[in-house]
């Protein structure tokens, strides 16, 4: 009998997983599945960050030096951030074009926006933004008891501990000073950044390294070179022998995941509240879009030796798992093994491109941060002018550089994205109980990303 594909296998595990979540959610099985099922999965991810640290280390000192030439690698990494920086904008701006033409925030009942929009003054008021007797939509007698029905409300109203994390993360991030990020670069020890998984530490040494192999004599460079290039073979391997045992994990993963967020309440699991389904409806529509039209477009126009098809069938291992992990640094050791094996990119590319990509190209969250920013404003009846929604374009995606490629990482940001145009940070609390589900979604678009510019770098280099 003929062995099923394992990406088959995945599929059939996805859907066996969101299958068992349903029946556990209606006969209340969620603490056997948070104790005895969802553990699986967290040792999947733990497994997968695991091999990706040591594998992004590894694999760019080997890329750095298979290319035997410091002027190869400038242009490498130039023609890498460029087109990393052009697509992500892209996604900023397809989602801000999708989210004024189907404003999701605004399918909804007139009353829950009336109370939306006082308790987007109140705050605007406590915030000293603007006062109270000076807005003529709360004045409105028509208001008034609205107005006190709102206040009492928020007056008992505490934040979600899960938001104000958040908000604390984000405030921690902004007072660093503008050229923090650039600081961050840079570590003081290599070990505590690979116990923290500093990526862009990480790279740096990795460059660093990498070139200084490249600059001593050979008889100095080759022992090392030697180890790297062992110890990158081994990792490799490592990936291997995880993806057998992939389907299993992933069956685990879905499931803990999905009771988790359903907890007892099957509406929610249902997701029949109207903002956000049309909300998540917007953000689907155009991660689809960029994963499998405007990908495919720059494959079919700037890589004539990838045809569509194959390109799609090749990463799709990797995007399953993305899908399944939310994570694009666990999924790297799968990014890397499908576009090497699958897509036939050198591995002195892929080696590269790849974990720069896993670090600061977030395609699939700049643009969820673009219609989720839109949205909100637009359910709070509150008017984005054309300066406003450019600052989004500029900062979500000057913001996705900096961000950790971990599951919610994108909520993080998104409080950077909603203050840089004025508007209240706590509104992320609206959008969390659907934000796992679709970090798995924007998961996929971020690797899709990262394989589609290798394969962009690749075909430029081979015409070098």
């Amino acid at each position: 009998m003929k062995k099923i594909a394992l990406h088959w296998q995945v599929i059939i595990a996805l859907l066996l997983g969101v299958v068992y979540a349903y029946i556990a959610v209606v006969f209340h099985w969620n603490e056997f599945t948070a104790d005895f099922i969802e553990p699986f999965g967290k040792i999947f991810i733990n497994v997968l960050k695991l091999i990706a640290v040591p594998l992004v280390l590894f694999s760019i000192i080997s890329g750095i030096v298979n290319l035997k030439d410091i002027n190869k690698l400038g242009r490498l990494g130039i023609k890498t951030l460029i087109i990393y920086l052009l697509t992500t904008f892209a996604a900023v701006s397809l989602g801000l074009v999708l989210v004024n033409l189907i404003k999701p925030g605004k399918h909804v009942d007139q009353q829950t926006r009336n109370e939306k929009r006082i308790e987007y003054e109140l705050w605007r008021n406590a915030a000293g933004a603007k006062k109270l007797d000076d807005i003529n939509f709360l004045t409105d007698a028509n208001h008034a008891s609205e107005v006190e029905t709102v206040t009492k409300r928020l007056a008992l109203e505490t934040i979600d501990p899960e938001v104000q994390k958040k908000m604390i993360e984000a405030e921690s991030n902004k007072s660093k000073g503008p050229l923090q990020p650039l600081v961050d670069v840079f570590p003081h020890n290599i070990f505590v950044s690979l116990a923290d998984m500093q990526m862009l530490q990480i790279i740096f040494f990795a460059i660093f390294f990498g070139v200084i192999l490249i600059i001593l004599p050979v008889d100095q460079s080759k022992p090392m070179v030697d180890l790297v290039n062992s110890a990158n073979f081994v990792f490799i391997r490592m990936v291997e022998i995880v993806m057998y045992t992939m389907p299993y994990f992933v069956f685990a993963l879905m499931a803990g995941t999905l009771v988790k967020s359903a907890g007892n309440d099957l509406s929610r699991f249902q997701s029949t509240l109207s903002f956000l389904g049309n909300y998540s409806l917007v953000v689907i529509i155009g991660l689809v879009i960029m994963a499998y039209f405007f990908y495919p477009a720059l494959i079919a126009f700037f890589a004539k030796h990838m045809s569509v098809p194959r390109f799609l069938k090749g990463i799709s291992k990797a995007q399953l798992t993305a899908f399944s992990t939310s994570s694009s640094v666990a999924t790297l050791p799968v990014t890397m093994d499908c576009v090497n094996n699958k897509l036939d990119v050198p591995e002195a590319t892929t080696s590269f491109v790849l974990p720069i990509g896993a670090t600061v190209n977030m395609d699939g969250t700049s643009l969820y941060q673009a219609v989720a920013v839109v949205a909100l404003a637009q359910l709070h009846m509150v008017d984005l002018d054309i300066v406003q929604q450019l600052t989004i374009v500029l900062t979500a995606t000057l913001a996705s550089i900096g961000a950790a490629a971990v599951p919610s990482a994108g909520l993080v940001l998104m409080i950077l994205v909603l203050e840089s145009v004025g508007l209240n940070p706590a509104w992320i609390a609206i959008i969390f109980p659907v934000d796992r589900i679709l970090d798995m979604c924007r998961t996929v678009v971020n690797v899709t990303g990262d394989a589609t510019v290798s394969v962009l770098v690749s075909g430029s280099e081979a015409k070098n």
